[in-house]
């Protein structure tokens, strides 16, 4: 009979970065001084993991830096866990763009998988390059407790993988606000790999 091993990730997405709330895609905005404060909250004193893993962009970087020199952890940069490119749409704030583009912007929350951002990434190419990049670091991290900080979109896409959803529905459906907190078991046996949502959406 085979060995079991178990791997547990928290997803935190960043805080609110600075300009406030906008579709910033791949634009490296750093957390505003409230975006700071939500992710010092979100995380406990006594909290302690193995590894950190981050999108290389700076609203998540740098709070992933922090963590990991208090804690004295390895920190691994993936850049293939940058929040979806939004094309023609990146910079612009929600009522902006509704009024700009709303109805390719309704197109895109109904199925982004067929009507992507203008010039910008479809959600069958923003989940691939997720959802491989999970592969390979929940492969290489196995056995480890792990803190991902992230983006809305990536950690939509990750739990995508983990609830066997499509894409767009898990784009469209699943909220993670600032700072919020899921949590992820994966059971690598001799059966196969088993992932299970143990929480979502937790905020300070």
């Amino acid at each position: 009979m085979g060995t079991e091993t178990t791997t547990w990730v928290d997803l935190i997405r960043h805080g609110e970065p600075e300009g406030g709330r906008r579709y910033r895609g791949h634009r490296d905005d750093p957390l505003s001084t409230t975006g700071w404060a939500q992710m010092r909250a979100a995380i406990g004193a006594e909290e302690r993991w193995d590894a950190v893993l981050c999108s290389p962009l700076l609203r998540c970087r740098a709070f992933a830096e922090e963590v990991a020199r208090q804690q004295g952890l390895p920190l691994h940069v993936e850049p293939q866990l940058k929040e979806i490119h939004f094309g023609d749409w990146e910079g612009f704030t929600p009522t902006e763009l509704a009024q700009r583009d709303g109805e390719r912007l309704a197109a895109f929350w109904a199925d982004g998988e067929r009507h992507p951002p203008p010039n910008g990434e479809s959600l069958t190419e923003f989940h691939a390059r997720v959802a491989s990049a999970w592969q390979h670091w929940t492969d290489r991290l196995s056995g480890q407790r792990v803190l991902l900080v992230g983006h809305s979109g990536m950690i939509r896409m990750i739990l995508a993988s983990v609830l066997d959803l499509a894409p767009s529905r898990a784009m469209a459906r699943l909220y993670i606000p600032y700072a919020g907190r899921s949590r992820v078991r994966l059971d690598d046996t001799e059966h196969g790999r088993l992932g299970c949502l143990l929480s979502h959406g937790l905020t300070p």
